[in-house]
């Protein structure tokens, strides 16, 4: 599994543009600038502020640079604190005891985080602060907010009380306006960085997941020491959820203002670039790599050259199976099944409008596949994480329909198959036209049906059953009511519980109960050892409510292979009324000599044997 968080572990050769941006950031030596980091939901934004971060702190060991850095997740504070105020509020505290960590701009640092926490105090809330950073008078109920705000600010907070100096200084005059009182914070903000001696880079993001209002709060906050001396700010968000904000927040307001209100906060606007094949096939392998054994620094070394190799697939270089293989020739054989996969579906995942090459959802996808893979192993179904893998991709990009249909065939299917996928599966591998049905003629299956392994053949229903979360596959043929499907669901997920179902099973008409054999049947064509397997104890359940059905049963273990039978099945079967024909049956096969000895015991059981 594996976790959705941001890294600064670069899966996607970040490094390159993160690296620009720390540049931008290192020349302008103090002068103010502000840059936006702009992208879809799910490609990137988070890591990309993570990769700048640990790009700007290289570069200050290298080149003298000195920054001091606040990350600032507004999210984090919706509905909880005003973002505006808690902005401010993370500033001026990082502030200060990055002063007192240095013995520099302690005074500055502490007159600054004071000032922010008397506007808290004072409720300056959205109401009244917009307003107050464009010089405007507040009215009605927001200006008596507003002067209780003033009132706050004029007084002298018990840790001042005897410091004079600190006093007349914090102390606003009482003719003092609030744009007064704003600009007293810029001033002592910009004093503050002057004296420390360093550049504060506020790195902002998830802008784009709050409220609208919370948004604009959060921006506002950044225009008050927006484009002063030593300060960087670098906002990641999707520009079109910030406009969304905005055209929300100014209702009526001119297309053109909501476009440039955004443009006037970002200096130099960087788009994440998007995902090509080679860029997705090169995620979901090092996502591969890292959930296998291999040793952290293996890890690493395939991931910095993997990297490496994407920044030069504009030459026409690729990212690929062999590629990797080449790093480490002696990879894991699971690891190289996986990277296998990764081949083959890195296409349609970067083509594909539910997927579209989004990292976000295609690291979903990929923890949906490990969370099946569980179940599968958990239950002994055996699946193939590969068919898992172009199932799992058909479910969540094919239409409703034809997903419904793929199932049903399959569960139709006397062993699971679906087989009317041979035909199309042929002329699409082989490159010829293809004819499909009419809800089938997309561009997507058309593409899905080329990626390996060729599903026509094989037995899909142990992928059907970890794909339902154990839920029986049934059909609307089946015609099974809803206690006959409550029943048949217990069944087979708890065959022990058989002896309590009996009644329930017996009251079912005939058709009910003759699904119910065909459902437990089909799941029994899943073992390969015939012992006493679980699914043997749901049949002979069913088998005692409606006895007409143990030949049905007999004929399923007559036709298992002798191999598969095990002396242990001998006395599970031996007092049920079609054994003597079955055990005949088995001790004239080729079964082992231990299953013969038990067929022989039993007739001394069983006088009827």
């Amino acid at each position: 599994m594996w976790p959705d968080n941001e890294t600064e572990r670069d899966f996607l050769n970040f490094s390159g543009v993160a690296d620009t941006v720390a540049e931008i950031t290192v020349q302008a030596q103090g002068r103010p600038i502000s840059i936006g980091v702009s992208g879809a939901w799910g490609v990137g934004k988070s890591s990309m502020i993570k990769l700048i971060r640990v790009a700007l702190a290289e570069r200050a060991k290298s080149n003298s640079s000195d920054f001091i850095f606040v990350e600032f997740n507004a999210w984090l504070y919706q509905g909880y604190d005003d973002a505006r105020a808690a902005l401010l509020g993370v500033i001026a505290k990082r502030l200060l005891e990055e002063a007192e960590r240095r013995k520099s701009g302690v005074q500055k640092a502490g007159e600054l985080l004071q000032r922010v926490d008397w506007l808290r105090a004072a409720r300056l809330t959205a109401g009244t602060v917009v307003p107050m950073m464009f010089g405007m008078p507040p009215l009605g109920l927001l200006g008596e907010a507003a002067q209780v705000g003033k009132k706050a600010l004029g007084a002298i907070p018990d840790a001042l009380e005897g410091n004079t100096e600190s006093s007349g200084l914090l102390r606003p005059k009482s003719d003092s306006s609030p744009p007064e009182e704003i600009h007293a914070i810029r001033e002592c903000f910009e004093q503050t960085l002057s004296d420390i001696g360093a550049t504060l880079v506020v790195l902002i993001d998830d802008l784009d997941r709050c409220l609208p209002s919370t948004t604009i709060s959060t921006l506002e906050a950044i225009r008050l020491f927006l484009f002063l001396e030593n300060t960087a700010f670098v906002i990641a968000a999707d520009d079109s959820m910030i406009k969304h904000a905005v055209r929300r927040h100014f209702d009526g307001v001119d297309e053109t203002l909501v476009t440039n209100y955004f443009d006037k906060l970002v200096q130099i606007p960087i788009r994440v670039p998007p995902l090509g094949t080679q860029e997705v096939r090169a995620y979901l392998m090092l996502l591969f790599v890292e959930d296998s054994e291999l040793p952290l620094e293996q890890q690493e070394e395939i991931r910095e050259k993997v990297c490496a190799q994407l920044a030069q697939t504009w030459r026409g270089e690729r990212v690929d199976r062999a590629f990797v293989a080449k790093i480490h020739d002696a990879l894991p054989t699971d690891l190289v099944g996986r990277l296998d996969t990764a081949d083959r579906l890195a296409p349609l995942m970067t083509t594909t409008s539910q997927i579209g090459g989004n990292p976000r959802l295609i690291k979903r996808f990929l923890n949906a596949l490990a969370i099946r893979m569980t179940i599968s192993n958990a239950h002994g179904v055996g699946v193939d994480e590969a068919v898992l893998a172009k199932m799992l991709l058909f479910e969540r990009c094919a239409s409703p329909a034809c997903y419904e249909v793929l199932a049903t065939r399959v569960n139709n299917d006397a062993d699971g198959k679906p087989r009317f996928l041979a035909d199309w599966e042929g002329s699409a591998i082989a490159g010829e036209e293809l004819q499909l049905d009419e809800d089938w003629d997309d561009p997507f299956i058309r593409e899905w049906l080329t990626v390996p392994p060729r599903l026509a053949d094989i037995d899909l229903r142990g992928v059907l059953y970890v794909s339902r979360e154990h839920a029986p596959l049934i059909t609307p043929e089946d015609r099974l009511s809803s206690d006959g499907a409550e029943i048949l669901a217990a069944i087979l997920e708890y065959p022990e519980v058989g002896d309590a179902l009996h009644e329930r099973i017996a009251k079912l008409p005939r058709p009910e109960t003759t699904i119910m054999m065909d459902k437990i049947l089909e799941r029994a064509l899943q073992v390969q050892e015939w012992g006493t397997p679980p699914i043997l104890d749901a049949g002979l359940t069913v088998v005692a409510a409606d006895p007409a059905l143990g030949a049905r049963l007999a004929a399923f273990l007559r036709g298992r292979p002798a191999a598969q039978v095990k002396p242990s099945i001998v006395p599970k079967i031996g007092d049920q009324p079609w054994a003597p024909d079955l055990l005949d049956t088995w001790y004239a096969s080729d079964v082992s000599g231990p299953v013969k000895s038990a067929i022989t015991r039993a007739r001394k059981n069983y006088g009827n044997l």
